[in-house]
């Protein structure tokens, strides 16, 4: 017992060198630090994706005005600025609006009528939409309180376009329509390319030979050139869920051969694995064996391949909406409204950067998706 107390005192008083072993303990805690930072990023792309999903469900409550409502007197009407500080040098604890009033119809230029303020105000009443598809509500986040001749201005915080029609309104109102087709596009199209992919891969033979020759006929063509090529066989008036379902169609036949050849791989690997040989011999069938026990462990892969699928998709439906393909006006989507940036003359305005307000939504959008698609990607 003493010789023990004595060792541990010793060792106590000598601590050990640093030498490899001393490195190699460290190396966990390292990786565990950059587990972390990858965890935490790809937390702050759900939160980016979460914030774009809620805003397209609560579009109509977020956005002041009807997205399809034009006022002829505020054509290319430049950004509503909010202000606590009047003309006069007095400040305000509410935040208001001056109305603004064209001056050249030509140059379509605005000045400001510093002779009344508009209040701004929570949660006033507008024109009516329904919340979630089922509730009649008449009720928006912001507006401007109203004098008894119904007479006030609108407080475009992103301005008007050409016909006059609120582009705050109609971006978040476009919201919905480009995160619905580019996403569930994707998610379709990854799903049909690991079932395909996972019965090339099982199967083998010819089964195996038909599918990856006909992926690699896909891989080979410019996706963009043949979904523009699919869409243009169709009638451009189409109404928007019915453009969206052909979008959507298109993206799934188009877009499954990159997951197919990764699956395919990834089941000729595993079916070798204990676990598979193990199912088979029980006496499982083929589908079982690859709908329980292989394709559940190439989830994870498969789902970084989606990821890396959805932001192309993305762009896929706004390029298709800005060559006049996707969604027809008076609908709104970033592509037809990034249309509108395409006029080089309204650059020369002050306001002109507000114009590409729906580039800025995208970026931020697949910004989100690679976040999250690099935390499971290094999570492998």
């Amino acid at each position: 017992m003493k010789d023990e107390t004595a060792s541990q005192m010793e060792s106590d008083h000598h601590p050990a060198p640093e030498g490899p072993s001393r490195r190699l303990s460290l190396k966990p805690a390292r990786t565990t630090a950059a587990g972390r930072r990858r965890r935490k990023r790809a937390l702050i792309g759900v939160a980016i994706l979460v914030c774009f999903y809620l805003v397209a469900i609560f579009a109509e409550f977020l956005a002041p005005y009807d997205y399809r409502a034009q006022s002829r007197r505020e054509p290319l009407a430049p950004p509503a600025t909010p202000r606590f500080r009047d003309a006069q040098g007095g400040w305000r604890w509410r935040p208001f609006i001056y109305a603004q009033r064209m001056t050249d119809p030509l140059e379509r230029r605005y000045v400001e009528q510093t002779d009344r303020a508009y209040p701004l105000e929570l949660f006033p009443r507008g024109y009516r939409y329904r919340l979630l598809g089922v509730f009649t509500c008449d009720r928006h986040l912001f507006g401007v309180r109203g004098d008894a001749s119904g007479e006030a201005p609108r407080v475009s915080l992103l301005g008007t376009d050409a016909l006059g029609r609120d582009r705050l309104s109609r971006l978040l109102v476009a919201t919905r329509f480009s995160l619905v087709v580019g996403p569930v596009g994707a998610l379709l199209a990854a799903a049909l390319g690991a079932l395909l992919g996972g019965v090339a891969g099982y199967a083998g033979g010819k089964t195996d030979a038909l599918l990856m020759r006909a992926a690699d006929v896909l891989m080979a063509l410019p996706t963009l050139v043949l979904i523009l090529a699919a869409r243009a066989a169709f009638p451009l008036e189409l109404p928007p869920v019915r453009a969206g379902l052909l979008l959507i169609g298109i993206f799934i036949l188009l877009g499954w051969a990159e997951v197919a050849r990764l699956a395919r791989g990834l089941v000729l690997e595993l079916r070798r694995r204990e676990f598979a040989l193990a199912a088979e011999s029980i006496g499982c069938s083929p589908a079982r064996v690859l709908a329980r026990h292989i394709l559940p462990n190439a989830a994870l892969p498969l789902i970084v391949q989606a990821s890396l699928m959805l932001p192309e998709f993305l762009l896929a439906e706004t390029a298709l909406s800005f060559f006049g393909a996707g969604l027809q006006e008076p609908e709104p989507s970033w592509g037809n409204m990034l249309a509108a940036a395409s006029d080089i003359t309204l650059f020369e305005r002050e306001h002109a950067l507000v114009l590409l307000a729906p580039a800025g939504a995208i970026i931020f959008f697949v910004l989100g998706v690679r976040l999250i698609s690099d935390g499971l990607n290094q999570s492998r």
